[in-house]
C-alpha cells in the first residue's frame, strides 16, 4: 500500500490499513472489532508498548488487540470495574465516613469490605449499588485521565478522605501523577482503564462473610459470569492475614514506608518471623499429636518457599522427637524420553504423568511395611533417574517430608492410607495493599521471587523467567489449585516487608530486559510497581527466613 501525506499505516495480523495521523486506537480497533469475538480493551504497539484506547496513533505501527481473554485486558476490565463500583457506592451512600477496601481474590472475583458510619452492609444495599452500576454502565460515561502535580494529588486525596493514597504519594519521587475520574469521583489506579463504562458489560455483587465479592467474567469464558464458588480454607488463611495486618496497623505500602523511614523495621521483621515460626511449630505439634502420620506432603505454586519451609518444618519435627527425611518429588520424574509432551512438542514436566507414580507408590508402601528401599535421584542434565546406593528404612519415629507440586493430589499417593498422610498447602498470599483501592496480586510477589532466584541459582535472566511465567501459571491452575482445599492446613509464606527487600535485587534484573522485547511490558509494569516501596537492606533478614531461599545468604542448602 502506497502511503499518502498525513496518513499512517497500521498493521494487524498481517493486514495493513491506512488512517489519518491522530486517529484514536479505539477508532482503529473499530475497523477490526470483533475479530476474536470479544470487546477490544487495550492495544499493544510493536509487541512491547501498551496504549489505552483513547490515545492517538501518530506513526506507522504494528498493533495487537487485547481483550478480557488476555491478562492485561482482564486487569484493565477489573481496574475499571472497581472505579465504577466505587462511584456507585459514592452515589448511593455519599462520601463522608465511607471506605470500601478491595482486599484479595475470591472465586474469580474480588473480596471487598465496607466501613461505613451510617449504613450496614447487606445484600439489599449491594443490590442498590449494583443497580447504580448498571445505570452508570448504560450511560457510557468516559474514564477521564489527567496528569497533575503530585503535591496537588496529595491535597485532593486528603480532601476526599483517601488518606492512604496521600500517605503513599508522600514517598513518590515523580513530580506528576496520573489520576482518573468518573464524573465527579476521582481516584488513583495502578494501570490502564477502558475508554468508558459501556465496556463493562458483566458484573455482580455477592454478600460473603463480613464483606462482599465483586464478581467479573473469567478469561476463559468472557461472555458470562462464573458461579460463585469460594474456597473456604484459602479464604480463611487470607482473611487471617488481613486481620493480623489490621492489628499491627500495616494495611498499605504507605504504612510500610512510614516504618522504614522511621527506622523501626527491625521489630516488625522479628515479629513476623516469630509468627511464622510459631505456625510451623504448631503444624509440627499437630503432626506429632496425630501419632499415625508417616508422610507429610507439601505442595504449592511456584516460588512459595516450599523448600525452605520443609527444612524449617523438619527442624520443628525433630524438636518433638521425630526423625524427618526430606524427599523431593522431582526425583521420581520419568526418564526424559518417556515424558509427555505439549502440543508444540516441548516436554511437559508439570503434569502428573511426568512422574513415575507407580514406582513412588511401591517405594512408599514398602517403606511403610518396614522394608529397605533404594531411593532415586533425578539427573536433570542427562534426564534420567539414577540409583546411587542411597537406601532408606523407617521406624516408628521416622517421618517422610515430601515436597512437590502434586503433593495434594490423591492420584499421586493413591496407595498410602489416609491416616498416614498429612497435607500442607503453602503459598505467598500478599497481605499488603498499595492503597485501599489497589491490591497487590499474590502472583506479583511470587514472580519477583522467582526472577531473583532464577538468576542467582540457575543463571536465567529476567526476560527468560517472564517468558515462561504464563506456562508456569497455567500448570498451577491445572495441577495445584484444584487440590488446595484438600490440605489439612494452609501456610502463608508471604512477609509484609519482602517486596521492599526484593526491590534492590529485582531492579537491575528488570532493567536488563530488552526494551523492544515482548517481555518488556511486564518488566516495565513491575518496575513501576516497585517504585512505590522504600528499600529495606537484606542484613535485617534472619538467616533462616523463608525469604533467604530467593535472595540467598541463608543457612539452608536450597
Amino acid at each position: 500500500m502506497e502511503k499518502t501525506n498525513n496518513m499512517i499505516q497500521v498493521k494487524v495480523c498481517g493486514q495493513t490499513k491506512e488512517f489519518p495521523s491522530g486517529t484514536t486506537y479505539a477508532e482503529i480497533a473499530g475497523s477490526w472489532e470483533g475479530v476474536d469475538g470479544h470487546k477490544i480493551l487495550l492495544v499493544k504497539e510493536n509487541d512491547y508498548k501498551l496504549h489505552e484506547m483513547n490515545r492517538k496513533a501518530k506513526k506507522d505501527c504494528s498493533l495487537s488487540f487485547l481483550t478480557i481473554a488476555d491478562k492485561e485486558g482482564r486487569d484493565t476490565y477489573k481496574r475499571s470495574l472497581c472505579l465504577m463500583m466505587l462511584k456507585a457506592f459514592d452515589n448511593v451512600l455519599g462520601r463522608d465516613g465511607v471506605h470500601v477496601w478491595i482486599r484479595f481474590t475470591v472465586s474469580g472475583g474480588l473480596y471487598c469490605t465496607l466501613d461505613c458510619d451510617h449504613a450496614t452492609l447487606s445484600q439489599e444495599l449491594l443490590d442498590q449499588v449494583k443497580e447504580e452500576m448498571e445505570h452508570l454502565r448504560d450511560r457510557a460515561l468516559p474514564f477521564s485521565k489527567k496528569s497533575v502535580r503530585t503535591e496537588d494529588a496529595i491535597r485532593l486525596f486528603e480532601k476526599n478522605q483517601m488518606t492512604d493514597k496521600a500517605r503513599l504519594f508522600n514517598y513518590r519521587i515523580s513530580s506528576r501523577t496520573n489520576i482518573y475520574s468518573l464524573e465527579d469521583y476521582t481516584d488513583y489506579y495502578y494501570g490502564y482503564m477502558v475508554p468508558d463504562t459501556s465496556y463493562l458489560k458483566l458484573f455482580d455483587l455477592k454478600l460473603y462473610k463480613s464483606g462482599f465479592v465483586l464478581m467479573l467474567p473469567s478469561s476463559e469464558k468472557p461472555e458470562e459470569l462464573p458461579p460463585f464458588e469460594p474456597v473456604e480454607k484459602l479464604f480463611e488463611e487470607q482473611n487471617a492475614s488481613r486481620i493480623w495486618s489490621k492489628k499491627l496497623g500495616i494495611h498499605t505500602v504507605g504504612d510500610l514506608n512510614d516504618l522504614v523511614s522511621s527506622g523501626k523495621m527491625t521489630d516488625l521483621v522479628l515479629m513476623q518471623e516469630a509468627l511464622q515460626e510459631k505456625k510451623i511449630a504448631d503444624i509440627a505439634e499437630e503432626i506429632e499429636k496425630r501419632g499415625t502420620v508417616k508422610m507429610v506432603f507439601i505442595a504449592g505454586p511456584s516460588s512459595s518457599s516450599k523448600t525452605t519451609f520443609s527444612h524449617r518444618l523438619s527442624i520443628q519435627l525433630s524438636c518433638y522427637g521425630l526423625i524427618p527425611h526430606p524427599i523431593a518429588m522431582d526425583n521420581y520424574f520419568k526418564n526424559r524420553e518417556l515424558s509427555p509432551k505439549n502440543p508444540d512438542g516441548t516436554y511437559n514436566f508439570e503434569c502428573l504423568e511426568a512422574l513415575d507414580v507407580e514406582q513412588f507408590n511401591k517405594d512408599m508402601t514398602d517403606l511403610l511395611a518396614g522394608k529397605t528401599v533404594q531411593m532415586p535421584t533425578y539427573n536433570f542434565i542427562s534426564g534420567e533417574r539414577e540409583y546411587k546406593g542411597n537406601t532408606l528404612q523407617i521406624s516408628d519415629r521416622d517421618v517422610l517430608v515430601i515436597e512437590g507440586i502434586h503433593g495434594l493430589n490423591e492420584a499421586f499417593s493413591y496407595s498410602i492410607p489416609q491416616e498416614n498422610k498429612y497435607k500442607i498447602y503453602i503459598s505467598a498470599l500478599t497481605q499488603l495493599n498499595i492503597d485501599e483501592h489497589n491490591r497487590i496480586p499474590t502472583t506479583d510477589g511470587r514472580l519477583l521471587r522467582r526472577i531473583i532466584r532464577d538468576q542467582r541459582t540457575r543463571g536465567y535472566d529476567a526476560q527468560n523467567t517472564i517468558a515462561i511465567w504464563k506456562s508456569v501459571r497455567r500448570g498451577e491452575e491445572q495441577y495445584i489449585f484444584p487440590h488446595q482445599e484438600s490440605a489439612d492446613v494452609m501456610f502463608n509464606s508471604a512477609l509484609f516487608y519482602e517486596l521492599a527487600v526484593l526491590k534492590t535485587y529485582a531492579l537491575p534484573l528488570l532493567h536488563a530486559v530488552p526494551k523492544d522485547s515482548k517481555e518488556w511490558v511486564e518488566a516495565k509494569r513491575l518496575l513501576k510497581f516497585l517504585d512505590y516501596f522504600l528499600p529495606i537492606p537484606a542484613d535485617e533478614i534472619p538467616k533462616n527466613s523463608l525469604l533467604r531461599e530467593f535472595i540467598g545468604g541463608g543457612c539452608f542448602d536450597v
